[in-house]
């Protein structure tokens, strides 16, 4: 047991870092010392933490990738980010609407014709289903921010074909007429359902605009200009050997391994896999911290690329597009209702996963981890991290000279 303490020991110290060239090295070691414990008594198998404020980073690489091997987690490793792909939807769906192409208002229809005529569905009494005509317009803003009326995942299947990305999907413009041909949940508009399904209209959207699969127009124009090379749909067999393994969380014992979830199953990487804008792009937390950045940034990566206009941002990202008492959710991302210096907007993934950003300050908080279940009691600790690390009084003049800044 004191060896495996050692050892664990040498990964949490080897875990504080500073990436890239870029942010400053803030000296805290907040997430690392909050975690420890639950990385010692086995509960949580590995996790990585990025805070960073106005220059200043904390990294903390904690525990294993793969406990069994002994494998300690890296910046590197890949990891199924889950619904965190919604927010690349979004960011695809913005430049569209920046360059005229495509406006959130804008009937589906007129993209997707399918949908030109939707049903509701009123009741479902001992099996019976009775389906009205909708009465709102389906708009792309409202396939977005989850007002639709869409279920999480496409209603039927249709022979051996189903809607949706993850395992044993269908491509997007698919997806897409599977959903129109399915009863929506509520009139579009006037409810809230999270939903795969919005999402992936949205990315068939944009295929439809641009002529090209939305995967592709992804990698042009976001991840290959963001330099996030690690970041794809099907993950080669190499950079699966460095995976992020999955475990189930147990109460008051060591995290479980398992092998897969059956909403992504092995392998990740064969022709059963499609790319899903609600849920499906693997990344790394390098990889995932260049988006993320680029949006604190309003639009520019910290290589200094444009992706966004400022206002862009702004107004489509960093803001709710809900209607007044439905919550706070934006193009792919959750965002607060009302601008303010407070504010953060970002998303979270299924397997644990999380990441916000306050543009305003600065500031950005990293969760990567692959956790399927609870409980999760190291999360009181590390928000309290968190709490310690952005109310810490650190020496800026340092960041300031390494940046540039002059006061």
């Amino acid at each position: 047991m004191k060896k495996l303490m050692l050892i664990v020991g040498a990964a949490l110290i080897s875990g504080c870092c500073t990436v890239g060239s870029g942010p400053k090295n803030s000296g805290t070691t907040f997430a690392k010392d909050a975690l420890a414990p639950y990385v010692e008594n086995g509960q949580l198998p590995g996790a990585i933490s990025v805070l960073y404020k106005n220059g200043l980073q904390e990294v903390a690489c904690v525990g294993y990738a793969d406990v069994a091997a002994k494998r300690p987690i890296t910046m590197n490793d890949v990891y199924m980010q889950c619904s965190q792909t919604k927010g690349f939807c979004g960011v695809t769906v913005a430049m569209l609407v920046e360059e005229g192409k495509i406006s959130l208002d804008d009937p589906v229809s007129k993209y997707l014709p399918e949908f030109k005529e939707l049903w509701v569905l009123e009741s479902n009494t001992n099996g019976v289903k009775k389906l009205v005509k909708a009465k709102n317009v389906l708009t792309v803003r409202m396939a977005m921010n989850h007002t639709g009326g869409f279920p999480f995942e496409t209603c039927a299947k249709q022979g051996n074909l189903k809607g949706g990305g993850w395992s044993g999907g269908a491509p997007l413009r698919q997806t897409a007429a599977i959903a129109a041909a399915c009863p929506l949940l509520f009139e579009p508009g006037t409810k809230v359902q999270y939903s795969n399904t919005g999402i992936d209209i949205g990315a068939a959207i944009v295929e439809e605009v641009t002529g090209k699969r939305w995967e592709d127009f992804l990698k042009e124009r976001v991840l290959d200009p963001l330099g996030m090379a690690s970041s794809s749909f099907r993950p080669t067999d190499q950079q699966l050997k460095t995976q992020v393994e999955m475990y189930d969380c147990v109460k008051d014992a060591p995290a479980k391994y398992r092998l897969q979830n059956e909403m992504e199953q092995r392998p990740y990487n064969d022709a059963h896999v499609f790319a899903s804008a609600g849920a499906g792009l693997w990344t790394t937390a390098t990889d995932q911290l260049k988006f993320y950045k680029m949006l604190m940034n309003l639009g520019v990566s910290e290589n200094g690329v444009r992706i966004l206009k400022e206002e862009t941002v702004k107004e489509l990202l960093a803001k709710s597009s809900r209607p007044k008492g439905l919550g706070g959710y934006s193009l792919g991302l959750s965002a607060p209702d009302e601008d303010a210096e407070d504010a953060w907007f970002g998303h979270g993934g299924a397997w644990g996963t999380n990441c916000m950003v306050n543009w305003h300050r600065k500031q950005l908080k990293l969760w990567a981890v692959q956790l399927c279940g609870g409980p999760r009691p190291w999360d009181k600790a590390r928000t309290a991290a968190e709490d310690k690390f952005f109310k810490a009084a650190i020496d800026n003049s340092g960041a300031d000279a390494y940046t540039g800044r002059v006061k």
